[in-house]
């Protein structure tokens, strides 16, 4: 595949183009070296990285399903942080380079307008009463309260109190009355507004690491066993480059929209880690040794880890102080 050129680019792209070579031809230096990581919000710390020194992004932000460091947080807020440290990277990704964010496939909050989701369970059923006998009972009986018909029908309180109001699913997207958006449009609504052109998008499938265990749900959700990695790119030549990659590799991973590897299985040192795998396929498909890689939301510092391993430098931030410090202990060590 030969490298993209200005002129192979539509002439409603070329301005801009050049307005990106421009921006960045004479790069502003900024506070934060490379082969480090730091302490503090990435929407202010971003801006202090040299403009067009990135080559390549990688991140899990917060999902917004309910972990404890986003346990305070509203849908708006969550929504403020997404967006805005995505415009942070317009400035900081070289042209040609790419953004990539990986993220669950849907997020959950409460919405106390949404009518409440509803279960008749007739196949974990332990009482045969219907809701039918219960409304026929509560006609003859008008005077009987809901502790008497349930004695009238041998059933428990609870039963008669299911039978009528529905059985309700719980614990994350199945609490009552939780609202489950699509991530995907939102992602690429903020990365598109930033400037930023989706390239690719990577399916991980990860290990059914819930497959011994009784989960359970009065619905017909999901347990979600994937998310998804969406790769952005800003304008520019973007060298392309098989050779990264063996035959063998590019063949089993490299061309595949569907990647499957297992997920962390002990959250040690940080409750939402992603394997090394990841961030390792990433780095080694979509830039070069000595490129620099960003992770702003570097957690225990997984893709930093990858990146030096890898021959590329790094820059990692997290607003966690804890997460900081594992993150530097992983590197100090190998």
């Amino acid at each position: 595949m030969p490298d993209f050129t200005l002129e192979r680019m539509p002439k409603s792209l070329q301005e801009q183009f050049r307005f990106i070579a421009a921006e960045t031809a004479v790069p502003v230096e900024g506070d934060l070296e490379a082969d480090a990581i730091y302490h503090g919000d990435a929407r202010k710390l971003i801006h202090q990285i040299s403009a067009g020194s990135i080559a390549l992004s990688i991140w899990s932000p917060p999902y917004f399903v309910g972990k404890s460091y986003e346990a305070s947080w509203s849908y708006d807020e969550w929504e403020s942080l997404l967006r805005e440290v995505i415009e942070a990277h317009w400035h900081v990704i070289a042209p040609g380079g790419f953004l990539a964010i990986n993220i669950a496939d849907i997020l959950c909050f409460q919405d106390p307008e949404m009518p409440r989701v509803s279960a008749e369970t007739h196949s974990a059923r332990r009482s045969p009463v219907t809701r039918e006998a219960v409304l026929h009972a509560m006609e003859q009986h008008p005077e009987m309260n809901r502790h008497q018909i349930a004695a009238l029908l041998g059933c428990s309180e609870q039963t008669v109190d299911r039978r009528l109001n529905g059985n309700n699913v719980r614990g994350g997207k199945y609490e009552p009355q939780t609202r489950v958006k699509i991530v995907g449009g939102l992602v690429e609504e903020w990365a598109s507004a930033a400037g930023f052109f989706p390239y690719d998008r990577r399916v991980w499938v990860k290990d059914p690491c819930w497959a011994n265990s009784r989960w359970a749900s009065v619905s017909y959700r999901s347990v979600d066993e994937f998310e998804y990695v969406y790769i952005f790119w800003k304008p520019g030549v973007t060298k392309v480059d098989r050779a990264r990659l063996t035959s063998e590799e590019w063949r089993d991973w490299g061309s595949r929209g569907v990647w499957t590897f297992p997920s962390v299985r002990q959250n040690d040192t940080h409750e939402a880690m992603f394997p090394l795998e990841l961030p390792t396929r990433l780095i080694r498909l979509l830039s070069e040794p000595g490129d620099t890689i960003l992770d702003c939301f570097v957690g225990s510092g997984t893709t930093a880890v990858a990146a030096a391993r890898l021959e590329r430098h790094y820059v990692g931030m997290d607003i966690d102080e804890r997460a900081v410090v594992t993150a530097r202990q992983r590197l100090a060590t190998g």
